[in-house]
């Protein structure tokens, strides 16, 4: 494993979990196959330029300092960047296929990683499309219904239901 890869691994486990200790970082690689020493981990968490923090529920935890790890993007930011700039949304089996005007597909996309969205293991932003990848049980079908109600193109099932 190179020292990218370890590092971008370290920044998940942090992402993820309530990490306080390089230690237990260690023991976490470890449990995976990954072999590294205590100092290696430590010069890591320096380059990824981490902090030590207390969340909302009190712990202690290690987090990058220069994104906000701990909370995510309201769903609210990605229905306003989708409502104002998504056209169409189509799926095919686990992926989903989101249009924009011409130049817009990355605000869409930022929204949406940043929103940390259940179901979605990423996206890929070109000049008017997305390309969504869904989790195999979340499915492209059931991803992309929530993007066209998110979107505003088309009305979720519970107003309608209310309105009946």
């Amino acid at each position: 494993m190179t020292k990218t890869q370890r590092q971008h691994r370290i920044g998940e486990l942090l992402e993820r979990e309530v990490i306080s200790t390089a230690a237990q970082i260690v023991a976490r690689l470890q449990s995976e196959g990954i072999s590294a020493t205590q100092a290696t981990v430590t010069r890591d968490l320096q380059e990824l330029g981490t902090i030590k923090v207390r969340d909302e529920h009190g712990a202690r935890r290690i987090v990058t300092a220069t994104a906000s790890k701990v909370t995510h993007a309201p769903l609210d930011h990605l229905r306003r960047m989708m409502g104002e700039w998504v056209v169409s949304v189509e799926s095919s089996g686990n992926l989903v296929v989101v249009r924009t005007p011409p130049g817009c597909a990355h605000v869409v996309a930022s929204a949406l990683d940043r929103s940390a969205l259940e179901g979605v293991l990423g996206s890929v932003a070109g000049d008017d499309t997305i390309l969504v990848i869904a989790h195999e049980k979340r499915g492209g079908t059931s991803l992309a219904a929530d993007f066209r109600v998110l979107s505003g193109l088309e009305e979720s099932k519970t107003s309608t239901n209310k309105e009946s």
